[in-house]
């Protein structure tokens, strides 16, 4: 399966933050929108870092009761993972594996097209699997056939 049929099933909007915006701020965000990574950029299809739970557990576990109020700037993720639309699932699962992140930015170009999450692989591989499952079952039951 490629990227871009993962991308089909899900809402096309990447959420976006600014640097200067709080952590707290952030979580609020993460919060009000069910989602737990986000883009940081100055404005529409810049890219400079990107955030997600994980990196703000890390910022209050380095910087303690600071770490609510410091800009997404001085916490955010640099080393962006990224995957295009033409990419296989086991590709960006290798992705996600190496790089120990649960989120992969999905770029056409330089354009950012969408978000994929470990969430997202393993609804689809599941999917996957329950059909070819279903498939061996009618074959081996002689079912399913015209």
């Amino acid at each position: 399966m490629l990227v871009c049929q993962i991308l089909k099933s899900k809402a096309p909007e990447v959420v976006s933050v600014t640097p200067s915006q709080t952590m707290v701020e952030v979580l609020r965000l993460f919060r009000e929108n069910n989602i737990g990574f986000v883009v940081v950029s100055r404005f529409p299809g810049d890219c400079m870092g990107t955030l997600s739970e994980r990196d703000c557990c890390n910022a209050v576990a380095e910087h303690g009761t600071k770490a609510p109020l410091m800009r997404v700037a001085e916490i955010m993720n640099r080393g962006v993972a990224t995957c295009s639309t033409q990419d296989l699932l086991p590709s960006v699962m290798a992705i996600m594996t190496e790089r120990r992140t649960r989120h992969v930015l999905v770029v056409d170009g330089r354009t950012i097209v969408g978000v994929v999450s470990i969430g997202d692989l393993v609804k689809h591989r599941l999917e996957e699997l329950m059909t070819n499952e279903q498939v061996l079952y009618d074959y081996i039951a002689g079912t399913g056939y015209h």
